[in-house]
């Protein structure tokens, strides 16, 4: 990743992580809450891969944890793995096909809600577990909603990598 793709993603995640705690966490459709900074950090670690989504994961995590002044460092693991594991799914089979953003999407808001979940009875914390069952569905169409818009945004400031073609030719031994 170069500097100034580096930047880019910095910049968006900073600003759909305000975002994400300043106006989407007061906006409830059906229960549950449009996740920005999830989609956003979805579409970077598809096309940028594991250590990017980890790295943009764990400081968009620190600032919506600082921001929301929630349990320090518990957003951060978790969107820190999210980032990681999507990224290594574009990586090795994703990030060419129409459906991965969709499929990621789907599959991480499932993963994030858990862990959220999971690391609160971790940490002895009262977390509502029927709440978030029941936000489930709501939760992973709002995203989906976003993903199109949001996706074609990360693709555009960040433009995928080149492939580089063969340029050795196949010898036969023997």
């Amino acid at each position: 990743m170069t500097l100034s793709d580096g930047v880019k993603a910095a910049a968006l995640l900073f600003a759909a992580a305000i975002a994400q705690v300043s106006v989407f966490s007061q906006l409830q459709v059906l229960g549950a809450v449009p996740d920005v900074l999830l989609v956003s950090l979805v579409g970077i670690a598809l096309l940028r891969g594991s250590v990017a989504g980890a790295v943009g994961g764990f400081f968009a995590g620190l600032i919506v944890d600082t921001a929301s002044l929630g349990t320090m460092g518990l957003t951060s693991l978790v969107l820190t793995v999210a980032g990681y594991w999507i990224g290594r799914y574009g990586e090795t089979t994703g990030r060419d096909r129409a459906h991965a953003p969709f499929l990621s999407i789907a599959v991480v808001t499932v993963l994030y809600q858990l862990g959220l979940l999971v690391m609160h009875f971790v940490l002895g914390e009262s977390a509502p577990g029927g709440a978030v069952v029941r936000s489930l569905v709501p939760a992973i169409l709002l995203n989906l909603v976003l993903t199109a818009p949001l996706y074609a945004l990360v693709r555009r400031l960040l433009r995928p990598p080149e492939r580089e073609e063969l340029t050795a030719e196949v010898q036969l031994l023997g």
